[in-house]
């Protein structure tokens, strides 16, 4: 097989979920459907807290960033494969893929960092309640955004560069429905070590370090908790972070689960379908965990279309 750089190759194909046609109407159907509820809901966490004065706090501000990188990490996958199916083409340019790989890492990495700064916000408020504000202040929550944004784009460009300076065969399919790095390092004809083991270095930084913090975060909080007397006192402290902690199951769980089912099974199209679950599932059922377990949001999202109608 012939060998040429990347940049030399003008298209990918995108193999999908399936290649059965008769299957196409039903997973264009099933994924349209978890593409507009999670704008949806998430539009309207945003929604509520940017409409309700009772919102204005830090934990629901970085809620309401949360839900704009949840739509944001869906739109960079979804719309594409919405768009192949449609069309019954497979291709994506060079510079699509590569946009792809970008906008993917960066969105993955801003959730997992603003999950780890909701954790430090409720660490504070549960560990340090009387100077919760003062800790919390307008300027620290901006400057914890900005430093989120630019961490998880050095971790986007990382992956980018490291994409970049492969090299493959002439005839590249990827059997996903977007461009996964891991994917992309397996199709490669050239070697690939040294790469994969900068994508491990890297992944283990970026996304080692959060979930380290997440971890040392509720460690300090249930420690807290449990030396309060009451069991009333205990449950209500628990239940301020009892949606973020689901959140972080959820996003944590599904990405070890893809890790895993990749390293057990062979097939790469089943590792496509598992990476479902944290690219298009975990973006949906955000909004539904935060509304139905937050008595605030409900509130809100009640006032919001009382005000509509």
């Amino acid at each position: 097989m012939e060998l040429q750089n990347l940049t030399g190759f003008s298209q990918f194909l995108l193999l999908g979920l399936s290649e059965d046609p008769e299957r196409q109407p039903l997973l264009f159907g099933l994924f349209l459907s978890m593409y507009l509820i999670t704008v949806t809901g998430n539009l309207l966490i945003i929604l509520a807290v940017s409409s309700d004065l009772h919102l204005h706090t830090p934990m629901y501000f970085f809620l309401a960033n949360l839900s704009l990188m949840d739509i944001g990490f869906i739109s960079t996958t979804v719309p594409k494969m919405l768009m192949n199916i449609q069309t019954q083409m497979k291709s994506i340019t060079y510079a699509g893929c590569l946009t792809q790989v970008s906008f993917f890492d960066l969105f993955a990495c801003l959730d997992s960092v603003f999950l780890t700064v909701m954790a430090y916000d409720r660490f504070v408020a549960i560990c340090h309640p009387l100077h919760y504000t003062a800790i919390m202040n307008p300027r620290l929550c901006g400057l914890l955004v900005l430093a989120s944004f630019f961490i998880s784009l050095l971790n986007s460009q990382l992956h980018v560069l490291m994409v970049s300076q492969l090299t493959f065969c002439t005839d590249v399919e990827v059997p996903s429905f977007f461009c996964d790095p891991p994917q992309l390092l397996n199709l490669a004809c050239s070697d690939t070590s040294t790469s994969t083991i900068l994508v491990y270095c890297v992944g283990a930084i970026f996304g080692g370090l959060p979930a380290s913090g997440i971890l040392f975060s509720y460690t300090r909080i249930i420690s807290s908790i449990l030396r309060v007397s009451s069991s009333g006192g205990r449950y209500k402290a628990f239940s301020t972070c009892g949606s973020h902690l689901s959140v972080v199951c959820l996003f944590y769980g599904t990405g070890i689960g893809v890790y895993l089912s990749s390293v057990v099974s062979s097939s790469a199209r089943k590792g496509a379908a598992a990476s479902v679950m944290y690219t298009v599932v975990t973006p949906m059922l955000n909004p539904f965990i935060y509304s139905l377990r937050n008595r605030d949001i409900k509130r809100a999202l009640w006032r919001l279309f009382s005000r509509t109608t």
